[in-house]
């Protein structure tokens, strides 16, 4: 078969076209250009998006030399802008917790790379180094949290299509990463001890967001102001650390008033909520279910899926409670009793 492979110049990626390779593939390794000089401050830090760019696009045109593959780099820096800098931009000022990696997963990388790639390349598969499955029940495409529960990043990939899942291969899907590691290492791989990316953008996100300094009160959820802050957007549901002022018990951020500029904080009790509603929801690996059905729940990527949770018609509910439900940010829904993914949407 004929892969065109998402290459990062990361172990991930590099190991996933690796192993297409030695199956005896054609592999391409694509790559999108996504920083545009003089943008934005020139700060240290490896991210998916930051001016380190440069030296990942030299690592993955070095690696696809080193095991006999073609590369091909896009400038997508203009769509990357206006679409997922635009939306970033957009929830922050709304005070929400935008989620910039489902996005970028949904619209560039798994949309805009290989639709421009397939003006030059002829592939009929597109691969990338994400730690997820997708297996073919029926006629449905079924999207899976990967074996390596640590690493899974099927969290990132709710917002896929079935017409994107019918074409993407996730080579590293049924390995742990210390298996991805040991393969790089063996293959005497540059990227294999090369640090994973930890954020979208590499420096401050203030650089991203042109909003200017605007004094606001830190209240309590009883009302009590106990300390200023510059600006909303700084802060996030769920958040403990940087909040400029010191309490007895640890404090949480458990809502944000945009319109007042105010932050509100509490307990970690007070940040746990049984049950919220979710938009613009994509049914994944099933048909849409009118009514309840059992399920588990993820409110963030990091962790296993809170339940028993059910979700109907939009609303979700966990009777256990889940901390940090963030407005803007993504809810994952997984099976009740397996990996599959079910649906995704928006808090």
């Amino acid at each position: 078969m004929k892969i065109a492979v998402g290459l990062s110049g990361g172990v991930d990626s590099s190991v996933a076209a690796l192993l297409l390779k030695r199956a005896g593939h054609d592999v391409v390794g694509v790559t999108m250009k996504l920083w545009r000089d003089g943008a934005y401050p020139e700060v240290p830090g490896d991210a998916c998006f930051g001016p380190g760019e440069k030296d990942d696009i030299a690592a993955a045109s070095e690696f696809a030399k080193s095991i006999g593959i073609g590369y091909e780099v896009f400038d997508c820096s203009d769509r990357y802008e206006s679409t997922v800098l635009g939306y970033f931009r957009r929830e922050r000022s709304r005070g929400r917790t935008p989620n910039p990696c489902v996005v970028c997963n949904r619209t560039m990388k798994f949309g805009l790379l290989p639709e421009v790639a397939a003006g030059k390349l002829d592939f009929d598969f597109f691969a990338t180094g994400h730690y997820a499955r997708i297996e073919k029940r029926g006629g449905r495409f079924v999207l899976l949290r990967a074996a390596d529960a640590k690493k899974d990043q099927s969290y990132f990939l709710w917002g896929l299509s079935q017409k994107q899942l019918s074409r993407a291969m996730f080579p590293l899907g049924s390995l742990t990463k210390s298996e991805v590691r040991r393969i790089a290492l063996e293959a005497g791989l540059s990227a294999a001890s090369k640090k994973d990316s930890q954020d979208f953008y590499s420096g401050d996100q203030d650089d991203i967001l042109p909003l200017p300094p605007r004094k606001g009160e830190i209240v309590t959820v009883d009302g009590k102001v106990v300390a200023g802050h510059d600006g909303y957007w700084h802060f996030t549901i769920g958040q403990r650390k940087g909040l400029g002022f010191a309490a007895g018990s640890p404090m949480y951020v458990c809502d944000i008033d945009a319109c007042r500029n105010r932050v509100v904080v509490g307990t970690r009790e007070d940040a746990v909520k049984t049950e919220f509603s979710v938009t613009d929801v994509n049914w994944v690996s099933r048909e849409p279910v009118d009514g309840p059905f059992a399920c588990r729940v993820k409110v963030r990527s990091t962790g296993e899926p809170a339940g028993p949770a059910a979700f109907d018609r939009g609303r979700i509910t966990v009777p256990g409670g889940i901390f940090g439900v963030a407005p803007g940010q993504s809810a994952v829904v997984y099976a009740a009793d397996s990996d599959e993914l079910v649906l995704g949407g928006v808090i």
